[in-house]
């Protein structure tokens, strides 16, 4: 009787829908998907530039090229390494300089990108790994210019595993922004944080959780239908 009772306490509490405030909800989405949108953009310019950089200058011996390769890897490995709450604390005082604000959506931004593109530049390198040489010392053959062989080569070979990495990076981000948004970034991270957990309102944070998984399954099935598309293998 004990065991019926409390089960159905809990299952009240996760699902009186009248603590939630459906207009919170929406506002901290639009935060959420606000800064999943711009952070992922960034994150594949720079990491794709990023991964480039590290997959030309790998294997070359000049010294210019070495210099470059180990400064781009020491720093992509050091931002790798951060966890991503103590990275969005040690960026408080360049956030308030480049942002104006440390809370709010648009100041979760530069933690968020700093965060996740050392970890896609990885992905892209080992994606231009994987690009068959012999497809490499044709176009150089026929006389391709280095840009020639990125545009023409080496993204469109390797874009299966970019647009892949790309998706596991933006499923992370999402999460990364639940995160910011406990110290004060929006979203639905703070949604189920004050709202929720502090307020007591367990369905507050079950439905924001509800809608991050949406977001979250929405973004795996663009990226796999993309790769599906792309992949002609």
């Amino acid at each position: 009787m004990l065991n019926q009772l409390t089960i159905a306490g809990i299952l009240t509490e996760y699902t009186n829908f009248e603590t939630v405030s459906w207009d919170r909800l929406w506002m901290a989405t639009k935060q959420t998907i606000y800064m999943s949108a711009l952070s992922v953009i960034a994150v594949f310019v720079l990491g794709l530039i990023l991964g480039l950089i590290l997959y030309e200058t790998r294997d070359n011996q000049t010294i210019w090229s070495v210099a470059l390769y180990k400064s781009v890897s020491v720093m992509v490995n050091i931002f790798r390494s951060i966890p991503f709450i103590i990275l969005i604390v040690l960026l408080i005082p360049f956030t308030r300089v480049v942002v104006g604000s440390i809370t709010g959506p648009t100041a979760g931004l530069p933690a968020l990108i700093l965060s996740a593109a050392p970890f896609y530049a990885r992905l892209v390198e080992t994606g231009l790994r994987e690009v068959d040489k012999g497809v490499i010392e044709a176009a150089e053959a026929m006389g391709a210019s280095k840009f020639e062989l990125i545009m023409k080569v080496y993204i469109p070979e390797s874009l299966p595993s970019i647009i892949s990495g790309i998706t596991v990076t933006a499923i992370s981000l999402v999460g990364y922004t639940a995160m910011a948004g406990v110290i004060g970034a929006g979203g639905l991270g703070n949604l189920a944080y004050l709202e929720g957990f502090q307020r007591g309102r367990a369905t507050v944070t079950l439905v924001s959780t509800l809608v991050i998984l949406l977001i979250v399954f929405v973004i795996q099935f663009i990226g796999d239908r993309w790769v599906s598309y792309i992949d002609k293998r």
